[in-house]
């Protein structure tokens, strides 16, 4: 791969850290339908990158002894899409957003609750038992791949963005973990976020947000990882335009700096910026796994754009 300026990403090598915090080697030898079990394929998924020991990349909820008989991914594992998983007949589903509605999952739900009022508190509280209780009862378990796919080099989040809006590794000009610049031909930035936007309606956004100066001449585009995109954070690697989510902006802090200065940032959905990264990890494990059926539930944009 081809870089003016990359920094080595040592979250990369062929170790893996569980979710538990130990390391150690595992024999990933092809699996079949008999012998995979949950925890197995878990540790696969981790095995591509040496993951710190508060990962949230572990097993959220189900039996890690339960035997895969057929594999789902998906962006996000909200209600609507267990349910499809299920009625697909997938037993192991990964995802790469949280279950239940916080980052850390079961983890963190006591003292995420703890600022709010008691009325809601209940009232997550009372959906969370729910949703344990259906995943549970129809033996559905749920994998959480997300910092290994945030970071895995050429197939992960920002790798898989840049491919899906036609860039080629070679285009990178500057890189460090979780963020890419890209080169290309150059335009103004209303021409270049138009192309865009025509881009991303293949994954339900029909525009997106923009800011800045729809004038100024770009060569460069700077793609984050999801969350990990907020323009301050990688200004230094001096894209022409910044594209970051919609939930990491704030509208008097990055987006009026942007209209100030002139300089092009431009929001795109969360879901959006880590659909084909899902994708991508779907191709991954069947790969690996090339006799257990793996499907994946197409999401991207997670709202309905809804004009007057």
């Amino acid at each position: 791969m081809k870089r003016k300026e990359f920094i080595k990403i040592t979250a990369l090598s062929g170790s893996y850290l569980a979710a538990t915090g130990t390391s150690g080697a595992v024999s990933h030898s092809a699996s079949s339908r008999s012998d995979l079990t949950a925890a197995l394929l878990q540790q696969f998924l981790t095995s591509h990158v040496q993951l710190k020991s508060d990962t949230v990349d572990r097993i959220i909820i189900g039996n890690p002894d339960t035997v895969v008989n057929k594999i789902g991914t998906c962006w996000m594992s909200d209600w609507e899409t267990c349910r499809k998983a299920v009625d697909s007949g997938v037993n192991v589903l990964i995802t790469h957003e949280p279950t239940f509605y916080t980052h850390r999952d079961l983890d963190e739900v006591p003292e995420f609750l703890q600022k709010w009022p008691d009325y809601t508190k209940e009232q997550y509280m009372s959906q969370i038992q729910k949703k344990k209780k259906w995943i549970n009862d129809n033996g559905l378990v749920i994998i959480r791949n997300h910092d290994t796919l945030d970071a895995l080099q050429d197939k992960g989040i920002p790798f898989a963005l840049g491919q899906f809006l036609g860039f080629r590794n070679s285009d990178i000009i500057a890189s460090r973990t979780y963020y890419n610049v890209y080169k290309f031909k150059k335009q103004t930035a209303s021409s270049f976020a138009t192309a865009l936007a025509g881009k991303l309606r293949e994954i339900g956004q029909p525009g997106v947000a923009f800011y800045g100066d729809p004038s100024r001449e770009v060569a460069s585009v700077g793609v984050g990882t999801g969350w990990i995109c907020d323009p301050m954070d990688f200004a230094d690697l001096n894209p022409d335009v910044f594209i970051a989510i919609d939930d990491v902006v704030r509208t008097h802090i990055q987006t009026v700096f942007a209209a100030d200065t002139g300089h092009p940032l431009i929001v795109i959905n969360h879901g959006v910026s880590e659909e084909m990264g899902m994708r991508s990890l779907n191709q991954i494990i069947k790969q690996k796994y090339p006799d257990i059926e793996t499907i994946h539930f197409n999401q991207g944009c997670t709202y309905d754009w809804i004009t007057g």
